[in-house]
């Protein structure tokens, strides 16, 4: 594998992850491609439902949106795309998402230098195949990414090793955003500088992952009689019902936003809250970078890989024999979240608004 000049590269595109959580997780590896190349033009190519996570951020130029329900609908779609890529002359394709079709877009729109790890039977259609370190198994899914610079050899230490390596997973939100998430705010009766405790009580990936919803509406009533919080319920569209039942189930009068924000709208709401409780989800990531306190409850899934990379994040889990199964439906009781209680979650909140409070004064 022959090594990459640095000085020679001066178009990259990043085939960015397709998922919120993985795109946040993967932002340390973008930061790191902008120190390694910091003269090269960085393209980002991400589906359309993630290009608002990078809507602040100053590690890429420019961000392309790989639209398969649209111009980029199948076969003849694929085929634009890498027409149009072909075009712009990219010297290098960092592959962060592991599908063959990645490679396939990569070489089709013949970029010389093609970077990923070789998974999904895609190594022949890449320049530098790279191997996945056994180390990576057992770390937080940051390094995972990471790990593909590393094998690279663009980062002479491995990260998750420890010492002082700086992995900075930090966005920002755009004005545009914050003021479009405040008019929702104000139109739903809540006044400029409340403070605002939001709950993501969904989790796409599957019923597994998700806290109940009495015990959501048990805690959220709580907190917001005894600081006087105005509760928000968050989520996509789909996660409209449990928005609703939660609201059914409390004693206050909870803003619900579910289904009515864009994703950078949903950053804004976050991003202006006193505390955020969730489960394992995109959001808890979101939360993560924007510097947020959060309770994130895990049942289904690891919070070694995949938990909220924040200093500001406290970690709920009840320990069963069976978790973590990733697992999208629980086959029997979901005893992991069955055991997570509202006493335990409302101690973690209380803790996280003692260490965030003073910030507020």
């Amino acid at each position: 594998m022959r090594r990459i000049e640095q000085e020679r590269v001066g178009k990259i595109l990043i085939r960015g992850t397709n998922w919120v959580g993985d795109a946040v997780m993967s932002i340390p590896a973008m930061r790191e491609v902008r120190r390694v190349f910091p003269l090269a033009h960085i393209t980002l190519l991400v589906r359309p439902w993630v290009r608002d996570v990078y809507g602040d951020v100053e590690f890429v130029d420019e961000i392309m949106v790989y639209d398969k329900q649209g111009v980029h609908r199948g076969p003849r779609g694929l085929l634009r795309l890498a027409a149009s890529l072909k075009q712009r002359r990219f010297d290098l394709a960092l592959l962060l998402q592991n599908a063959f079709e990645a490679a396939l877009i990569a070489w089709s729109a013949r970029i010389p230098l093609r970077v990923g790890y070789a998974r999904d039977a895609r190594g022949f259609l890449l320049t530098h195949p790279l191997q996945i370190d056994p180390e990576l198994r057992s770390v937080h899914q940051v390094h995972y990414y990471l790990g593909i610079l590393h094998a690279a050899g663009w980062l002479p230490q491995r990260p998750w090793k420890g010492g002082e390596y700086p992995i900075d997973i930090r966005i920002g939100v755009r004005d545009a955003d914050r003021r479009a998430a405040d008019a929702l705010l104000q139109a739903e009766g809540v006044r400029e500088g409340r403070p605002l405790l939001v709950i993501n009580p969904g989790a796409h990936y599957g019923s597994a992952k998700r806290w109940f919803p009495e015990r959501y509406a048990a805690v959220a009533d709580a907190l917001a009689q005894r600081y006087a919080l105005c509760p928000v319920i968050v989520g996509s569209a789909r996660e409209v019902g449990i928005a609703r039942e939660i609201a059914r189930r409390m004693e206050s009068v909870p803003v619900v936003l579910s289904g009515r924000t864009s994703l950078g709208q949903l950053m804004a709401v976050i991003e202006r809250c006193r505390l955020f409780i969730t489960n394992d989800s995109g959001p808890m990531h979101l939360a993560a970078a924007l510097d947020v306190p959060q309770v994130a409850i895990f049942g289904s899934t690891s919070e070694v890989a995949t938990g909220p990379w924040s200093r500001k994040a406290e970690v709920i889990r009840h320990p069963v024999d069976c978790s973590p199964c990733f697992l999208r439906e629980c086959p029997t009781d979901l005893e992991c979240m069955a055991g997570v209680t509202v006493e335990q979650v409302l101690a973690a909140a209380e803790r996280k608004l003692a260490e965030g409070w003073g910030e507020h004064r």
